[in-house]
């Protein structure tokens, strides 16, 4: 028999508790492998001075101390920044920025970079989240294409062309939520009518795990007991 080669990836489900720093280990080998490509793919609201600096723990993580490498920024941008954002300023203003931001950081090792990363993005309400792209199809005042983060505030309803946050749904709003092959359903609570979120997507299963485990958290720690899958009572 041929012999074969395993890999396993252990990956955080739920982040409402998560602190950087408070957990050196899980910081630097679960939580920052975990955040990072979120991060490139530009799911967050990031603003240029905060994606300089990233950039700059990412080339430090990278390379250490080693400055030889400066040169080749430019040609590295898509490693180092939101993928939405690389264009946004010329690839030369990017290496002048993340320069600037580097030596702010002198002497860091590269577990420290990791953390201090985490701890920029901890200040966004989209961090540790998990991001699904979506059709929706049933409100006229939202995007025909949304970015739903599910997260430790609840579902999170975000423009993906803007990062505009349209929606945050808390769980205690969520009355009942389903999911197929192809969809995912959400009905809202207030005090004078429900909403259904209707949404086209081949995720809908990971949406409705997710959120089952998150509304059970938040029932087990409210009230000490079990909850059901799919509805809060």
């Amino acid at each position: 028999m041929p012999a074969l080669t395993y890999q396993v990836f252990f990956m955080k489900k739920l982040w409402t508790n998560t602190l950087p720093g408070k957990d050196h280990n899980a910081d630097v080998i679960f939580h920052y492998h975990q955040e990072l490509p979120k991060l490139l793919r530009g799911y967050h609201n990031c603003s240029e001075d905060e994606a300089a600096q990233l950039g700059a723990l990412l080339y430090r993580i990278r390379f250490a101390e080693d400055e030889s490498e400066f040169k080749s920024i430019p040609r590295m941008l898509k490693d180092l920044l939101p993928a939405d954002m690389v264009r946004t300023m010329s690839p030369d203003d990017w290496k002048r920025n993340i320069v600037a931001a580097y030596n702010k950081h002198a002497g860091k090792s590269r577990d420290e970079a990791k953390i201090a990363f985490l701890e920029v993005m901890y200040r966004w309400p989209t961090f540790g989240s998990a991001f699904f792209e979506v059709k929706q199809t049933s409100e006229p005042n939202l995007p025909d294409i949304l970015l739903i983060a599910i997260n430790k505030l609840g579902v999170v309803l975000i423009d993906l062309r803007t990062k505009e946050t349209r929606a945050t749904i808390p769980f205690t709003k969520i009355t009942k939520w389903s999911s197929g092959n192809n969809y995912f359903h959400i009905t809202m609570s207030s005090l004078v009518k429900e909403t259904k979120l209707q949404c086209e997507t081949s995720l809908g299963y990971k949406m409705d795990d997710l959120l089952t485990s998150y509304v059970g958290q938040m029932l087990n720690k409210q009230q000490g007991g079990s909850s059901g899958p799919h509805a809060i009572s």
